[in-house]
Order: C-alpha cells, then sequence, then structure tokens
C-alpha cells in the first residue's frame, strides 16, 4: 500500500536480495508480493540508484 492506495500485487519481490545466489533466488521464505511500482523503488534503492547505495 502507498500513500493509502490499495494496488494490486504484480512481482514477485525478493525480501534480501539474490545477488546470483540460485538457493536464496528459490527461497519461497524470501519473497514478497508488490506492485511493479513499488518493486522498482525498492530495487533502485537496493541497486544504488538515485544516490543511494545499500
Amino acid at each position: 500500500m502507498q500513500s493509502g492506495k490499495l494496488v494490486p500485487a504484480t512481482v514477485v519481490d525478493h525480501i534480501k536480495p539474490h545477488k546470483g545466489d540460485k538457493a536464496l533466488f528459490w527461497d519461497s521464505s524470501n519473497w514478497q508480493a508488490l506492485c511493479k511500482r513499488c518493486h522498482d523503488i525498492k530495487t533502485a534503492k537496493e541497486n544504488g540508484r538515485w544516490g543511494r547505495g545499500v
């Protein structure tokens, strides 16, 4: 939910980035459903876009 608005989840996100680790990639306890916009924002922050690295 963003700004009090509910939107359908359309993407399976990895809570902890898998960075090529196949075990972590397929670990269903590391998955969460997000809308595409929220997923893209989360991924951009994790990848250090917009000047913010994690």
